[in-house]
């Protein structure tokens, strides 16, 4: 039997980041992970032809560029590099029109100003809001609850009434948000669309914030990619920790936690092997399979059981991925230097297409999102040609039906025909990942679902993964949640696992040793 300080299962970017934190603090880590691969839903591979790198799951990383988290890693010193588009994205009317985010603040707030006066200029004053409050308002995302010093810090820059203004907007349907600062529809379908991006719809409080962020981030660190693929920040991180003394094994899946007098002593793996763990187990995993599979519930109390019974995911995912011929022949000449598109919907579609998730209706005129990689990356395709992937959402009611996913698959290609005529001519291969082909290729990608867990406001904060929890620590001692299903919840930001070796480190009192050499640490601590 293996013996280490700690074992983290999951090798998805949470795992590495929290064995990377342990490791730095001197302890001794083993990570297991059950795939031969490391990432997560951070990883690259040919799956369309030769020469083609396809990003499988994650592909942008606003939220990695602006973690100090991740930023704190030194993970350029591991081969790390990034790069990006042109244009941050563009969002594509049905109707042609088309409203973009550049790399520059003003360049952005120009063109909505041609379209609506003053649409600039109220553009402009959210970017100006954000740099304001940016560093304290990361922090208090990025820490556990209660996140108090980043909390006072945030509060000292708005002011009494910058302070209720911003908790009002944070409740704000995106919807709502778009309409009351802007009388054009460009900038309310770069908020709607980033809001999209979770599985919070358009007039479901909480939206707002949502899409405000992402859209200020784009502003801020752009949408970066790793050069090579998604594949070089796992990899990255992996060759971090093993620097520091750290010990990895892929393909080898937990199947149980060991629970020995009410505290995690180890794993036990699916070829019989174990790993005892002398301070604590860290789980990348998803909260249901954790405590319902890994755990089991006669360990648990009932009132967590019952709370965790609850438990809400959020929507399934279809991509596609293409290699292509050549660059997408747009018709919306922004959207050739985006690295990210919208299309699908105006504003009003969208309210359609989430009343379509909530109904259990497959969508009609589906919101695609649209990612031209080598535009970002040239390293990803053979010159002169273009490695793409598309996204949409479906709900769980016809996400299991064979037919419906493949209509929508043909929607999504007739959509893409439609806004850029001889998209089809460019294809020299397709490869589609349907929901249950993400759930077998990362076990946490629950029927497709890619945040481990809705992002409404019902399942946030304290009430992530259940009520009364918000915290990386569970009902076992010794046993800490370190995946998306823990707060701050899903994306590329390594906050989920940097909590859960915070709150192993502090209980074992190692916290007040050498902790962490980064920006991160010196800002909490």
């Amino acid at each position: 039997m293996t013996s280490a300080d700690a074992v983290v299962v999951g090798g998805g970017p949470n795992g590495l980041v929290a064995a990377n934190a342990l490791a730095d603090a001197g302890w001794s880590v083993v990570l297991v992970e059950a795939n031969e691969t490391l990432g997560g839903a951070v990883r690259t591979a040919e799956v369309t032809a030769p020469g083609f790198r396809n990003d499988l799951f994650s592909a942008f990383y606003p939220l990695a560029a602006a973690s100090p988290v991740i930023q704190g890693l030194d993970l350029h010193q591991h081969g790390l590099a990034w790069t990006q588009a042109p244009t941050v994205l563009t969002h594509v009317f049905p109707d042609d029109r088309s409203a973009s985010l550049e790399r520059r603040a003003v360049d952005t707030a120009a063109a909505l100003e041609e379209e609506a006066p003053g649409d600039g200029a109220a553009w402009l004053a959210m970017v100006e809001e954000w740099s304001r409050i940016r560093d304290p308002l990361l922090d208090a995302l990025f820490t556990p609850i209660p996140p108090v010093r980043s909390t006072v810090s945030l509060l000292r820059r708005l002011g009494t009434k910058g302070a209720f203004d911003f908790a009002r907007m944070a409740v704000l349907p995106v919807r709502r948000l778009g309409e009351e600062l802007f009388d054009g529809d460009g900038a309310p379908a770069l908020l709607t669309g980033n809001a999209m991006h979770s599985d919070v719809g358009p007039d479901a409080a909480g939206s707002g914030v949502f899409g405000w962020l992402l859209c200020m981030l784009g502003q801020d660190v752009g949408f970066p990619v790793p050069v090579g693929g998604a594949q070089r920040l796992a990899d990255a991180l992996a060759a971090r920790f093993r620097s520091i003394g750290g010990e990895i094994r892929t393909g080898a899946r937990v199947v149980g936690i060991d629970v020995r007098g009410g505290r995690a002593a180890g794993v036990r793996l699916a070829d019989g092997r174990q790993v005892s763990a002398r301070r604590a187990v860290l789980a990348d995993v998803d909260a249901p399979a954790l405590f319902n599979e890994l755990v089991g519930r006669h360990h648990l109390p009932t009132r967590f059981t019952d709370a965790l019974d609850r438990f809400h995911w959020d929507n399934p995912t279809l991509k596609l991925n293409w290699a292509l011929s050549g660059p997408v022949p747009w018709t919306a000449k922004d959207a050739q230097r985006a690295g990210t598109v919208h299309l699908g919907v105006d504003l009003d579609g969208f309210v359609h297409h989430a009343a379509d998730l909530s109904t259990g209706r497959l969508p009609h005129s589906p919101f695609v999102l649209f990612g031209q990689m080598t535009t970002a990356d040239a390293s990803r395709s053979p010159a002169g040609t273009e490695s793409a992937w598309a996204y949409t959402h479906l709900s769980r009611e016809v996400a299991d039906d064979p037919d419906a996913v493949t209509t929508l698959v043909d929607r999504v290609r007739t959509l893409l025909e439609d806004r850029a005529p001889g998209f089809s001519d460019l294809v020299l291969a397709e490869h589609v990942q349907r929901p249950d082909d993400l759930e077998a290729a990362d076990s946490n990608l629950v029927g497709g679902a890619i945040n481990a867990g809705t992002s409404n406001l019902h399942q946030q904060l304290i009430f992530r993964p259940a009520t009364g929890m918000g915290r990386p620590e569970t009902p076992i001692e010794g046993l800490y949640l370190a995946g998306a299903s823990a707060h701050p919840g899903g994306g590329v930001h390594g906050a989920c696992g940097w909590n859960a070796a915070r709150s192993a480190l502090g209980a074992s009192g190692a916290i007040r040793r050498r902790l962490m050499r980064t920006t991160w640490g010196r800002l909490v601590y």
